[in-house]
């Protein structure tokens, strides 16, 4: 288990528009001291809300953290991972990136992945659903520590941002969006990220392809052959017809 496993790590509502630009100066070439320079700067002024304003450091300096670990400078195991993205953005129109920039913020932060899953439970109960309900759950699964409420609406407020969620007309409730489309591509550095962001060894594919923390896309399901085809980070092993198990290489 990675320490990244075990850290909350969302300190800051993070904006789609401030992944594209992470992204867009990895994809130019820049190097990580000079994208944090232009983080700094660009984020200087910039509110969770969207809006533009007099900030402190402090506070633009946690969203500058959570960009720079998710694309510039992840943890050593998840490097191979991040390249492997990196290349698939270079052929992904701006406007299709959601996929890589979950699959890549679930990875550098597995809390991501947690509320996620927590919500897409929930959602699979019930169309609308409440913050509260989401913290009591996150709650159960971390333990009922004093970060785990301020975190998550951090994370619940991204998914809005990212119009993934929307705020419904009782305030703290929230209504799922129409779900993101993918292509195989997408789909298999989405069930990579999966198991990059659980603890367990492996995984059934099948399950991976139902998970609800992947509840923000329209998961069309891929086979073990194409990720041995297309993801050489991945491990497949067939014990019957239908029933494929995934692991980290």
């Amino acid at each position: 288990m990675s320490a990244r496993h075990d850290k909350i790590g969302i300190k800051h509502v993070i904006r789609l528009e401030w992944m594209d630009k992470t992204l867009d100066m990895m994809l130019a070439g820049m190097s990580p001291k000079e994208i944090r320079k232009e983080l700094d700067v660009f984020l200087s002024d910039k509110k969770q809300s969207g809006g533009t304003g007099e900030r402190g450091k402090e506070a633009y300096r946690k969203a500058v953290t959570n960009l720079m670990l998710t694309w510039c400078t992840p943890e050593k195991e998840l490097i191979p991972f991040r390249d492997a993205v990196l290349e698939l953005a270079r052929n992904t129109p701006a406007s299709e990136r959601i996929p890589l920039h979950w699959a890549m913020i679930s990875a550098a932060y597995p809390f991501w992945f947690g509320v996620a899953k927590q919500i897409g439970r929930l959602l699979n109960l019930q169309d609308q659903i409440t913050k509260k309900q989401i913290i009591q759950r996150l709650k159960e699964q971390y333990g009922d520590r004093e970060t785990i409420s301020r975190f998550a609406r951090y994370v619940i407020r991204s998914f809005v941002a990212w119009d993934i969620l929307e705020d419904a007309s009782i305030k703290g409730n929230y209504i799922q969006k129409k779900k993101i489309p993918t292509n195989p591509k997408q789909v298999a550095i989405l069930t990579e990220s999966t198991l990059l962001s659980t603890t367990e060894s492996s995984h059934a594919l099948r399950n991976v392809m139902e998970s609800s923390s992947l509840f923000a896309f329209d998961i069309s399901p891929i086979f073990g052959d194409y990720l041995l085809k297309n993801c050489s980070r991945v491990n497949v092993n067939q014990f019957s017809p239908g029933e494929e198990m995934i692991s980290i290489a």
